[in-house]
This record gives structure tokens, sequence and C-alpha cells, in this order.
């Protein structure tokens, strides 16, 4: 089975939109989201303009910051600062990487938690390990509304999550550990990843190198969420799963592009929605 992404994300863009209009009928509030991108990095600039289209799609507003030559630290945390103490604007997002010399993680904190649309901030990120996630990562959560979608039973399944990243290794770990998974974390210096692998129901693979699993490291019938995005030299994009060796043996497989990547923006929008709501909730 191919676990396409784009008809998950329509179905989570639908809730979202209906719930705009909600919040526009019922408290005359149109969900807002601040955009904050420093420098010229070509795949950036390409995923803020996909950002924008999907927000204009389903009525939120957006508005961009966009700082192409480049903000000093002190200038980058004036700009979140500004933006967290705007009322009309519900939702931050900082796009990252940063330029060289950049402070990422000091960046990050400098943004309201409750308007934190990435699910980043250190204060959120201590609550998803808490069991109490106030917004979760979007690239996760993506990654378990196609699970969800698709029908995997995640309760007891041996799972095995391949990145420690804090973007996407780390809270997706939690997020299946929520979910009564046996959770194993693996990364590139881990000794016999094979190994682990094998044992895998379900596999998610973050680690950022070009095809690096193969079909002999997939436990027949397994599911394979593939959650890396590579550039060829020929400019061909893939994920860090060999497709075409694993999907002989895994049970379900997403497909790069197509899969993992179309949630995102999905999952971004809907944090912006219920950021929005919170914020503009009688009290």
């Amino acid at each position: 089975m191919i676990l396409e992404g784009k008809p998950v994300a329509e179905n989570v863009l639908a809730v979202v939109r209906a719930g705009v209009e909600r919040l526009r009928a019922e408290r005359g509030v149109t969900p807002t989201l601040g955009v904050v991108l420093v420098g010229d990095f070509a795949p950036s600039l390409v995923y803020v303009r996909s950002k924008k289209r999907a927000a204009d799609s389903v009525g939120i507003a957006s508005r961009d910051h966009l700082y192409p030559q480049g903000l000093t630290q002190r200038e980058l945390i004036d700009v979140l600062r500004s933006l967290n103490a705007d009322p009309a604007v519900h939702g931050i997002l900082l796009q990252l990487p940063l330029p060289k010399g950049l402070d990422e993680d000091a960046a990050i904190a400098a943004i309201a938690p409750e308007k934190d649309a990435d699910g980043l901030h250190p204060m959120n990120l201590g609550r998803l390990l808490a069991g109490e996630p106030s917004v979760v990562p979007c690239t996760p959560a993506g990654c378990l509304e196609i699970l969800d979608h698709y029908g995997a039973k995640l309760e007891g399944a041996e799972t095995v999550v391949i990145g420690r990243s804090r973007l996407v290794g780390k809270p997706l770990a939690q997020l299946l550990l929520a979910r009564h998974a046996t959770v194993t974390m693996c990364h590139t210096r881990t000794r016999d990843l094979a190994a682990h692998t094998r044992r895998a129901d379900v596999l998610c693979v973050a680690a950022g190198r070009a095809g690096m699993v193969t079909g002999d490291m997939v436990k027949d019938g397994a599911w394979v969420i593939d959650i890396g995005i590579n550039r060829l030299p020929t400019g061909k994009l893939v994920g860090d799963v060999d497709f075409e060796s694993v999907r002989v043996r895994a049970g379900a497989i997403t497909p790069v592009p197509g899969g993992v990547g179309v949630m995102t923006v999905a999952m971004l929008l809907r944090n912006t929605l219920l950021a929005a709501d919170r914020q503009t909730a009688k009290r």
C-alpha cells in the first residue's frame, strides 16, 4: 500500500477551512500566521510561497516578513517580539534553517509559546514530553495523521525511529509512546542499525541520508514512513528510504515526494487555527 499524503492533507485542510469559517462567523476573527524568513536560501523561499498558497486556500491570513539581506540576532529577536505583541497575529513561524551566525535556539525561545505554530518552543516540547501536548511539531503530527488515516495499529507495535532531531525524531518518538507503541530510537551512529530496523512493525526514517534504508533492512509487512527529503545531483528528490527495494518487502510505504512532505503545511495551518481559537476564546 502506497501511503499518499495528499488525500490525508486534504482532509486536514477541509477541517481547518471549516474551523476558520466558524471563527470568522462567531467571533469576527481571521486566524493569522506571521512568517519570518531571514536570508535568501532558495528552498526556504519556495516553502514560504507554498505555505502562503495553502493558507489562502483555507482562509488563513499570512503576513510574510522577508529579510533576504539578513538580520542581526537583536533585529531578529525584535521582529519576533513585535509579532508576539500583535493581537492580530495568532501564529508565528520562523523559517529554518537560519543563516550562519544566528542563534536558532535563542530565536525559537523568543517566540511566545502560545503563538508557536511550529511547536518547537522549549515549553511546548516540554509539554509534549510530559504527555500534555499543547502544540505538536508539524512533521511528526503529519506522520501520525497518515498512520491513522490508513489504519496502522500502533498500540503495542514495535516501532523504530531513525533520527533524533528536535524537529522530527524526538517529538515523533513521544507521540508514538503516547499511542502505546514500543519505541526504539536510532540514529546515524547506531551500531548494527539493521538489527533494529528488521524488528520494526512501524519504521520511521528521518536521518537526512538518501537511500540509507534498503530492502534487506526491513521486516516483511512493515509500515515504512519516509520523512527524508534529499535532492540528488540530477535534481531528483528522494527520501531516506530506497523506495524500490523497500516497497517489495513493506506492507505500506510513503512515497517521496508526495508522502509526509505535503502534510507539514497542513499541520502548520491546523496549529495556527488552534492557536487563534485559544487566544480568542471567551474567558
